[in-house]
């Protein structure tokens, strides 16, 4: 609370002090009041006026000066009212109890989309477990019958069962700490897994998939490992580039505090201006209009969880050279001890 600004707002009450001043000059001379009257009673008007003007000041300087350093410093500033104790003047008891009535009325408004928003989830929840059977109906019949279903429609059919996990795990990520368990586990079968399941697309764009050196256990959960290693896999089939000796080379590097899972991939690779935000939501970059087959949610949602989990995940990469996923592991010793 600016002392310059204060005055500026009460001048009316200094045009006022100056105006009774003034009248009170012309009444002592009209009476031929003596000289040091005037003299004492002008130095108490204006002690006076100062005390008037300055107490109030004073009294409320702490309550806002409080206010304004406590939003500021808050990363909820709407929480600021739990930070601050009843004022003793008026004024400040009026904003207190509106600032409280409007607190009230955001939680309350808060609570009420929380749940609205947590039903939906749960219906979009369900929904994709509904869905998932047909679905899973209709890949077991392309794999049974492959006279009937030519590629195309094979294709098609993976990528909705990719965008349909896809929307179940951004689903879940949220409050994604009640579905995850971490434990050892091993990385040759997570990336086993991933491989069998994109065998398809990785034959069909004539991609090896080579695998070195991963029999390793870290702590993760396998399920989301196995998502996320998924998203970075279907990426790197995605944006293959048109050579003969296309891959995606998964190895681990060990090391004495951490062990990293490198997915390393010679497709078109990323622009370097684009490399900062390809784990930004819904960022799909000059790849990803050029594909018009990015959603850019995937990369967001490993981001997410990789944090979630205690991961670190970094992306390297050179325009039509290469691509690189470091997932970074942490060894924890409490885990050793208690095992």
């Amino acid at each position: 609370m600016k002392i310059g600004a204060y005055l500026k707002d009460n001048f009316y009450k200094f045009l006022v002090f100056i105006i009774c001043y003034m009248i009170n000059l012309l009444i002592f001379f009209a009476f031929k009041i003596e000289k040091s009257v005037i003299i004492s009673s002008s130095f108490l008007y204006i002690i006076s006026c100062f005390l008037i003007l300055l107490i109030p000041y004073f009294r409320k300087k702490k309550f806002y000066d409080n206010l304004l350093t406590n939003i500021q410093s808050l990363d909820k500033s709407y929480l600021v009212l739990e930070t601050l104790n009843k004022p003793e003047f008026y004024e400040g008891e009026l904003l207190y109890q509106a600032l409280y009535e409007i607190n009230k009325s955001m939680n309350e408004n808060v609570r009420f989309i929380e749940e609205h928003l947590q039903d939906f989830k749960e219906y979009i929840e369900m929904w994709i477990h509904e869905v998932k059977i047909p679905l899973s109906t209709l890949v077991l019949m392309s794999n049974n019958h492959k006279d009937q279903f030519d590629k195309k429609t094979k294709l098609q059919l993976k990528r909705l069962e990719d965008y349909v996990d896809q929307v179940l795990y951004y689903a879940r990520s949220e409050n994604a700490e009640k579905d995850y368990l971490i434990k050892e586990t091993d990385l040759s079968k997570v990336i086993k897994n991933v491989g069998l399941k994109n065998m398809d697309d990785l034959l069909e764009n004539k991609i090896d998939y080579i695998v070195e050196n991963v029999n390793y256990q870290v702590l993760t959960d396998s399920k989301w490992l196995e998502f996320i290693l998924g998203q970075i896999v279907n990426n790197s089939i995605k944006y293959k580039r048109n050579v003969e000796n296309s891959y995606i080379k998964i190895s681990v590097q060990e090391k004495q505090e951490k062990t990293i899972l490198i997915i390393e991939d010679n497709g078109i690779g990323i622009k370097n201006s684009d490399l900062k935000q390809v784990f930004d939501k819904s960022f799909t970059g000059e790849n990803g209009r050029n594909t018009n087959q990015s959603t850019g949610m995937g990369l967001f949602i490993a981001k997410n969880m990789c944090g979630k989990l205690g991961h670190q995940i970094e992306i390297e990469s050179v325009y039509n050279e290469y691509t690189k996923v470091y997932i970074t592991f942490a060894k924890n010793k409490y885990y050793d001890v208690l095992k």
